[in-house]
């Protein structure tokens, strides 16, 4: 199908306000029009439950789609019973909402990485320097088919998904710990090494002084057939946009602004609203 527009977007994080919003800025059109989510559709915003029906009906329209971030594996999570909801995420109402059960298990059958068109790839967090995408898309698919099989195997993965330890990768690495370190670098990368050795305490912005030895995954120079569209990083405020790769989460839970990202000409178009209440 061709679509008069495709659009990229940041970050939802249950700002359904300022999503509302900004599809009106884009004069979105289901009809003519896709929308490409980078994950983080819940959690912290004002209305969780709200942005995941309004996404959900769209990508089964043909109209959107979506890859998976941190906060909407830890949904699952909490759903699942493998850790404890948080108050702050904000996201109780899904799951005493009567379509709680649909809601969730279609999110665990979203994606984890997607290719928007032909010269660009998806994903929540990043690809880091050590996988070429080919390599990242295959692992993608070995991380989705744990969340997407039998309810027994997804309650035997989550628990696994959550580790203060840093996995080194490895060519023997395999089982629980593949997974865990395939999850967090397509979910929770930030900074890294050449190596791809995670680190996950760094959250904040690039004038910020970083650990020895580690960067942004991004700058670390790969050759790259595609650029790498993220969000994830809400400090950069959609401020990277090199070659290779565009950041996209504008931090709108955060008191700034949802961000998309066109893909015909690489235009960003910024909403005019942010969350009611910023987080602090």
């Amino acid at each position: 199908m061709s679509f008069r527009h495709q659009y990229v977007i940041g970050d939802l994080q249950g700002c359904y306000g300022a999503y509302r919003q900004l599809l009106d800025t884009l004069d979105f059109d289901p009809t003519q029009d896709k929308l490409w989510f980078a994950g983080d559709l819940v959690a912290r915003g004002e209305d969780s439950l709200s942005t995941l029906r309004d996404v959900k009906a769209l990508c089964e329209q043909g109209a959107a789609a979506t890859v998976l971030g941190n906060h909407d594996l830890n949904l699952l999570a909490v759903w699942r019973g493998a850790t404890k909801i948080k108050k702050k995420d904000k996201t109780a109402p899904i799951f005493a909402a009567d379509d709680s059960e649909e809601l969730l298990q279609w999110l665990r059958h979203q994606p984890i990485l997607a290719y928007p068109d032909a010269h660009t790839v998806l994903v929540h967090a990043g690809i880091p320097p050590h996988w070429s995408i080919e390599a990242a898309a295959d692992y993608a698919l070995q991380l989705e088919a744990q969340l997407q099989g039998s309810l027994y195997q997804l309650d035997r993965i989550l628990p696994h998904l959550y580790s203060k330890t840093v996995d080194e990768w490895h060519t023997g690495i395999n089982g629980f710990t593949k997974t865990r370190a395939i999850a967090n670098y397509f979910t929770r990368m930030r900074l890294c090494k050449q190596d791809g050795t995670l680190e996950f305490s760094f959250t904040t912005s690039l004038d910020e002084a970083m650990p020895d030895d580690f960067a942004p995954w991004f700058e670390w120079q790969v050759p790259r057939e595609r650029k790498i569209l993220f969000g994830h990083w809400a400090a950069l405020k959609g401020d990277i946009d090199l070659p290779h790769a565009r950041a996209l989460d504008g931090g709108c839970v955060w008191g700034n602004y949802l961000l998309a990202y066109r893909l015909s000409d690489g235009k960003v178009i910024t909403s005019s609203a942010h969350c009611p209440t910023p987080q602090p």
